[in-house]
């Protein structure tokens, strides 16, 4: 990122500071990407047993909008203040959350779960601008290791913490989020460096409205997919509108002097692949997780609470796989460890398909296929990430991080789709059965294609720094 940052090593602002505040708003935003899950059946159950077509936009309308505005909202940071857009983005992101709770449809959640969004995608990418602003040259690195140590707490603690505020009401998923971003505010508009932006080019506002469209009609055709009928006018009407605005979208990334995906990242080596790897693996951990949740509260009848506890361990084996595939990468090479990433994964979701029945067994069904399959994350979500930005010169690097985080966030909502589609609307238990075990067996497919994918991928020599006059000014 080439925000710019203080010529002297003494950073004006205690640097521990920044780091504190900034990542209670990535906290933040990154845990209410995975928080929700485990509330969905509450909700569906306080807005009149809404469907779970309806209900999946409550997660999808937050992780679409968050991708798609995540590198213009970084851009515009570096243009002109990242202290400003990260201080409006908190309070965006607090006002959706307020408003979020107060909700009286599903209809107004959604709404309010896009404005959660736009917030969340302006404060993510300026807070590690401040971050590096207020940090002096050598610890930066180490400041950077945190500031995406935060975003990973959020995804290991959403199912847990969500399952605890869920026994007091869902509402509270939302709720919690108002004081600590309040508190995180008021500390922040006093403490938080000021660097100067640097007046760059303004960001393609018109190609990232082009993305969410094209997006959300992708999903809204396999959503409805089962009550509209896979031929329906409607289904196919959504189908075409979504080829129409991708078409649209790549025509402005092509054209625009600040796109939100540069053609010429495409280019860099294995980004193409890991972006595709990204976007696959997703899909398949959107579609475990979202599944697990409903499988657990909806068939088994277990609490909230105890879904989140249930769901604990894949997440808690992540950091320490992740930590040992170091080592293996430079004995074999990130393509095969990719792939054994997702042939784990694949065969967590097979152990579920096999070993799951309509009576409850967490030791002997559940918690197997969730610590094997959290097995296959640890060792291809920071892997491909490293395969996919060790070949970008320095002054790419933010703006491909940008989008292979923005990959994986598009890879969440059409997870999410995709077992809403799976599933359809059984009648009865064995038809339920049926259902969830097509729709793990469908997971470990995409979670294969994952790992076939990264099987190409090599870690090349990092670039090296190449004079460029149009600089990314984009932030992870």
């Amino acid at each position: 990122m080439n925000t710019v940052v203080p010529t002297t090593d003494r950073p004006a602002v205690d640097s521990r500071v920044a780091l504190a505040i900034v990542s209670v708003g990535v906290l933040l935003s990154s845990l209410d990407l995975f928080i929700v899950n485990v509330a969905l059946p509450d909700m569906g159950k306080d807005f009149g047993d809404t469907q779970l077509s309806g209900l999946s936009w409550v997660l999808n309308a937050y992780a679409i909008v968050f991708a798609a505005l995540l590198v213009p909202a970084g851009r515009l940071g570096d243009r002109g203040s990242n202290r400003t857009t990260f201080l409006i983005g908190l309070a965006v992101f607090v006002l959706g959350s307020g408003l979020c709770s107060a909700a009286w449809n599903i209809e107004s959640l959604v709404a309010f779960r896009v404005l959660q969004a736009v917030g969340g995608a302006m404060l993510t990418p300026s807070s590690l601008g401040l971050v590096l602003a207020a940090t002096p040259a050598e610890r930066r690195p180490m400041a950077i290791r945190l500031w995406v140590a935060f975003g990973g707490l959020g995804a290991a603690l959403g199912p847990v913490i969500g399952g605890l505020l869920v026994e007091i009401d869902w509402r509270w998923v939302f709720l919690v989020n108002v004081p600590i971003g309040l508190a995180a505010l008021a500390f922040g508009i006093r403490l938080l460096p000021c660097p100067r932006g640097d007046g760059g080019p303004l960001p393609d506002v018109f190609g990232a409205i082009m993305l969410i469209g094209a997006i959300g009609a992708f999903i809204l055709a396999l959503v409805k997919g089962q009550d509209w009928g896979w031929t329906s006018a409607g289904v196919l009407t959504s189908f075409a509108v979504a080829a129409v605005l991708a078409v649209a979208f790549a025509i402005s990334s092509a054209r625009h002097h600040s796109p939100v995906v540069d053609p010429a990242l495409l280019r860099a080596p294995n980004f193409a692949l890991m972006a595709g790897n990204s976007l696959f693996f997703q899909i398949a951990f959107a579609g475990m997780l979202l599944s697990v949740v409903l499988w657990a509260q909806n068939i088994w009848e277990w609490s909230a609470l105890r879904t989140g506890l249930a769901i604990a361990p894949g997440p808690l084996v992540v950091p320490v796989v992740a930590i040992l595939a170091g080592r293996l990468i430079s004995r074999i090479g990130a393509g095969p460890v990719i792939a054994a990433g997702g042939v784990a994964f694949a065969a967590g979701m097979v152990w579920w398909a096999t070993a799951i029945t309509l009576e409850p067994d967490y030791l002997g069904g559940l918690l197997g296929g969730m610590v094997v399959s959290g097995l296959g994350v640890g060792l291809t979500l920071p892997t491909a990430f490293a395969a996919g930005s060790a070949g970008l010169p320095p002054q790419r690097f933010a703006t491909g991080s940008a989008v292979l985080s923005m990959s994986r966030q598009i890879g969440l909502a059409v997870g999410v789709a995709v077992v809403v589609a799976t599933l359809g609307s059984p009648t009865g238990p064995q038809e339920t059965l049926d259902a969830f075990h097509r729709s793990w067996y469908v997971t470990a497919a995409v979670a294969l294609v994952a790992g076939l994918i990264g099987l190409a991928a090599r870690i090349p020599r990092p670039a090296a720094a190449q004079p460029d006059p149009a600089s990314d000014r984009a932030a992870v």
